[in-house]
């Protein structure tokens, strides 16, 4: 019988225990101590010895059907995005005119992917840059102008505003695209417009896209109404739930295998896969994906609060906790408020300079989150009243939803399970055509 590390220390500490037990007895048993204590010492100097023997002849211990190996006490393998793995697509990139579609996220340790690349000696010719721009500053829905990047000279084309999609004189002189941007799998967050775009312009002048995949924050489940075509957008372009549960690449793979492209077009699409990733793994993103997703846990409140943004709540733009609280400046009183004021990223903030009373959901979540949370909305309409809560907003909260049908039952007073119950049916159908895409566990 060999004895694991994990028997022997707690039966260490009650020799321990009841070593001091008899030696706060009468002192008259001393002689009786002191054979204890050389007993204790002789057994646990061979228990020791045993140990080190059984480790060393023998990498697997047993003990009571218990296995112990070296790899226990291991540290978990790194997630390794796509990205870090050159050594999975710079031959494809080998004398190829290479252009790339990033942002500030797009990057190999602390190393810019623009940098690696040219540093060895990639002929990178154009930049494709998201909502927010190649560096990550610009207001949400703020109109980006085509530039040159001002450390390489290399022009940026933004694919925000009134061209989303690369046009014929973007994509020439180019023979690969390589897409490498951060995502947080919320059907709104328009990265993954951006990336259908550059799918469909790929398809359509017959160019190779290489992404580069990224693990996402909020895989870990699936959860919302599904899109519906009336409400198509470039906050919503397909038939998919708020949270549907992928990384971006395997959501390319969806957007192609489902036919999902204009005419039934299929892009040329090569996935670099993550290394030692699962959609339940906690990977902390090391760069914020936009201004206004400062933190980890804006990311996870993201997919509920944002709904926010198609009503006159604040989701704390123009603060330093954004998607970290909500309030108004017509809610009651309450023992938090804040104040959104002009800032990078917020330049111009709702309710600006106007103290809002509100709630702040720092110190009310234990855990990662697994599904979206309707009580905000629900407690929201109750204090303001529809007409106040939706006013001057027209159909974007619809767009963000992708129904008409979450207002109307919101406003006739369904509850949180009643409206999920309506979900169901449509997110049963999405997890199996979801499963036929996905390449982590």
């Amino acid at each position: 019988m060999i004895i694991g590390r994990e028997t022997f220390v707690p039966c260490m500490r009650l020799g321990r225990i009841r070593f001091a037990m008899k030696f706060s007895k009468d002192k008259v048993f001393g002689f009786l101590h002191q054979k204890y204590i050389n007993l204790f010492a002789y057994w646990y100097s061979a228990l020791k010895t045993l140990i080190f023997i059984s480790f060393t002849l023998n990498p697997s211990a047993v003990f009571d059907g218990a296995v112990l190996t070296h790899n226990s006490f291991a540290k978990p393998k790194p997630i390794l995005p796509g990205a870090y793995q050159l050594e999975l697509y710079l031959n494809q990139l080998k004398d190829k005119k290479v252009a790339i579609v990033a942002n500030q996220t797009s990057c190999i340790e602390k190393v810019h992917l623009l940098d690696t690349l040219l540093k060895l000696k990639v002929n990178v010719v154009k930049i494709f840059s998201p909502e927010h721009g190649f560096r990550g500053q610009a207001d949400a829905g703020e109109s980006i102008s085509d530039s040159k990047d001002k450390n390489t000279g290399i022009p940026v084309i933004s694919l925000y505003g009134d061209h989303k999609k690369p046009s014929a004189s973007d994509m020439e002189g180019i023979d690969v695209v390589v897409f490498d941007i951060q995502d947080v799998g919320v059907r709104f967050y328009t990265y993954i417009s951006t990336l259908h775009y550059v799918m469909e312009s790929c398809a359509i002048f017959k160019k190779k896209l290489i992404l580069l995949d990224r693990p996402n924050p909020n895989a870990n489940y699936v959860d919302g109404p599904i899109l519906e075509k009336a409400y198509t957008s470039f906050v919503g372009m397909h038939p998919v739930p708020i949270v549907y549960g992928m990384t971006i690449g395997e959501y390319g793979q969806m957007i192609n295998g489902q036919y999902w492209l204009p005419d039934s077009l299929q892009c040329d699409l090569s996935i670099i896969p993550i290394k030692n990733y699962k959609h339940t793994s906690e990977y902390k993103l090391p760069i914020p994906p936009s201004p206004n997703l400062k933190s980890n846990l804006s990311i996870q409140l993201y997919p509920s609060l944002c709904l926010f943004e198609g009503t006159t709540i604040s989701v704390g733009r123009g603060t330093q906790f954004p998607f970290e609280v909500y309030g108004h400046p017509q809610f009651p009183k309450t023992n938090f408020s804040f104040m959104p004021v002009p800032q990078t990223g917020a330049k111009h903030p709702l309710h600006v300079n106007q103290c809002c009373n509100g709630y702040d959901l720092y110190c009310r979540l234990n855990g990662k989150l697994d599904k979206l949370n309707l009580s905000y909305l629900i407690q929201a309409l109750q204090l303001l009243g529809a007409q106040q809560l939706f006013a001057d907003h027209g159909d974007f909260f619809n767009l963000l939803a992708g129904t008409g049908k979450l207002k109307e039952q919101l406003i006739s007073g369904m509850n949180e399970q009643e409206i999920r119950a309506t979900w169901q049916p449509d997110l049963n159908d999405f997890l199996k055509i979801r499963s036929k895409y996905l390449i982590y566990p």
